[in-house]
């Protein structure tokens, strides 16, 4: 008897037990990775490594896939359109662009199950729904409008894999919730938003000082002074001054300024171009 009831116990403790050490084992693999650089700037520590791991595995993806692909922003999980239009495919479904242009995007679905569908989005649709003063609609317009279209055509068509996932873009592009306290703004001639730390931010950047955030970054000249803003914008990010995504914005640049300056002399050009890293923040 006192043996079927330890034997009972056991079995009941053992998958949260299991369950707990692949957490832990996770959490401190993410912290020995985040270490070396290798992982993307926006996975701050072990525990958001793990969480996004996890996550990944639920989505069929491996550790590192899971990375690249999966973040988290304003505690949504995001997925870039190509990589969830690539599960779509890899899971039997089937699409084809039936018109892609810098003003619409019309993509026709077939869900594994055989229904079909045909999302059109287009330029207009995005400036009535307030996304045309976004600087990616007017740089890549057509790029903007195929995601758009990828990520609605995928709910519309009803698969599971889109249930929950949004476009990054999707998230950056949604309104932040109304603050209670009266916002006092930062004078005009404020120094660089990453250019000095503060004790804590009493307004949210604006435009302006995203500019000049990032000529800050493309002024700087020694690894130390990349180093110091990058700690800056952390700090901004937890105080409320900068969102997420502008945060995460600035420290690609950021990243990408440090690599261009420790990289081999070889490896690189004369200069670093701001235009270009803007590119891939949003590509």
């Amino acid at each position: 008897m006192s043996t079927e009831l330890s034997t009972h116990r056991a079995a009941n403790l053992t998958p949260a037990s299991s369950d707990e050490a692949c957490f832990q084992s996770l959490v401190v693999m993410g912290d020995q990775l985040r270490r070396t650089g290798f992982l993307p700037s926006h996975i701050k520590d072990g525990v958001s490594f793990a969480a996004i791991v996890l996550m990944g595995r639920e989505m069929g993806m491996g550790t590192m896939a899971a990375c690249r692909k999966l973040q988290v922003i304003k505690g949504t999980v995001t997925e870039r359109a190509d990589s969830q239009l690539a599960r779509f495919k890899s899971c039997g479904g089937r699409s084809q662009f039936k018109e892609l242009t810098e003003a619409r995007a019309v993509l026709w679905l077939r869900h594994p199950n055989g229904d079909e569908h045909t999302e059109t989005f287009t330029l207009d649709d995005a400036k009535r729904a307030g996304l045309s003063s976004n600087d990616n609609y007017a740089k890549h317009p057509k790029a903007m409008l195929r995601s758009r279209a990828i990520t609605a055509g995928l709910k519309s068509v009803g698969w599971e894999g889109a249930v929950g996932i949004y476009d990054p873009d999707e998230i950056s592009d949604s309104p932040e919730p109304a603050k209670e306290a009266v916002i006092v703004r930062q004078k005009p001639d404020v120094e660089p938003a990453v250019s000095a730390p503060v004790a804590a931010a009493t307004a949210a950047a604006t435009a302006d000082d995203m500019q000049r955030s990032r000529a800050a970054v493309q002024k700087a000249s020694k690894p130390a002074e990349l180093e110091r803003m990058q700690s800056i914008t952390e700090q901004r990010l937890k105080s409320g001054f900068y969102t997420p995504a502008q945060a995460d914005e600035l420290l690609f640049l950021i990243n990408g300024k440090l690599d261009w300056l420790t990289g081999e002399p070889e490896d690189k050009g004369t200069d670093f171009t701001h235009e270009a890293a803007e590119h891939e923040v949003a590509s």
